[in-house]
């Protein structure tokens, strides 16, 4: 990986307080969309979590696969059920979502080995 996962959270958040210290109401309405989308519904969030991320594997964004890997992994999803959702996101995409597979991995290895230490 180029970028450090902390490097990612890091220039994500720098990110979004930017995006959210607009004025534009159409913004703003769709960034309060997809906040409120994941909660909790008849699906639970775990559930749509998944989904998210089969989502953005398929449709080969890096920054929401990590995005959803992260809160997937603080939401409690084990390796099997992450490597389903991989099978899923590889099977509706193609091939062309495997590099978007390995990088899934290589920040799956890092989350588990962090989500370990604070654990201890």
């Amino acid at each position: 990986m180029s970028e450090t996962f902390e490097q990612f959270r890091a220039r994500r958040e720098a990110g979004n307080e930017l995006v959210l210290a607009t004025k534009n109401l159409g913004i703003k309405r769709f960034m309060s969309l997809d906040k409120v989308a994941y909660d909790d519904g008849a699906l639970p969030r775990k559930t749509k979590e998944l989904m998210g991320l089969v989502g953005s594997m398929v449709l080969r964004c890096n920054d929401c696969i990590d995005y959803h890997l992260d809160t997937c992994v603080q939401v409690g999803c084990s390796k099997e059920e992450l490597e389903e959702a991989f099978s899923i996101a590889t099977l509706i995409g193609g091939s062309i979502v495997i590099p978007h597979l390995r990088h899934a991995y290589m920040s799956l290895e890092f989350l588990f080995a962090e989500h370990e230490k604070k654990a201890k």
